[in-house]
């Protein structure tokens, strides 16, 4: 095997690599970027605000902040990502379940680095309260990591609506 053909197949699988990564799950909406460190010939390392909509209940919208490393690797989308993200999730409109849930489905997901971590944001049912429960945390395939975020979103009345759904009655 020659060594051009070598580089070539390697190319191809990290290509491959990375389009899997980014085909993990639905784009989130970007809101807006932040500069935190200042990099002189490569990207700034930056803080990314993103929004995404709860595919199961309509009317809760979360916002994460993630880091976001600048420098050559990140530029190519090679570098593994911190897991220090923040969460924060609330009642936009009239609160509607559009399926049943488990607790600790995933409402989104997507990856932090090529191969070993991922991001997840996961959705509960606080069924004393009434109460949808979510946390976002990052997994390691190896080592795990403990840096984690959750937000509350209390269902409430919304409009002339007084009719309140209990996230119990979409539990499986």
């Amino acid at each position: 095997m020659t060594s051009a053909w070598r580089s070539s197949v390697v190319a191809a699988l990290l290509a491959a690599t990375v389009a899997a990564a980014h085909a993990e799950s639905a784009d989130p909406d970007l809101i807006f970027r932040k500069s935190t460190t200042f990099k002189l010939l490569t990207p700034n390392d930056k803080l990314a605000v993103y929004g995404i909509d709860d595919p199961v209940v309509e009317g809760v919208a979360c916002h994460y902040t993630a880091p976001e490393k600048g420098g050559l690797a990140g530029a190519f989308g090679l570098a593994e990502q911190t897991s220090d993200i923040s969460l924060a999730c609330r009642q936009y409109g009239p609160i509607k379940f559009k399926a049943k849930f488990e607790q600790g489905d995933v409402v989104f997901s997507e990856r932090r680095s090529l191969i070993f971590k991922k991001m997840q944001i996961v959705r509960g049912c606080d069924v004393k309260r009434n109460i949808l429960v979510y946390m976002t945390y990052s997994d390691k395939l190896i080592d795990g990591s403990p840096k984690n975020s959750t937000s509350t979103v209390p269902i409430e009345p919304w409009g002339a609506t007084t009719d309140v759904p209990k996230c119990s009655d979409y539990l499986r």
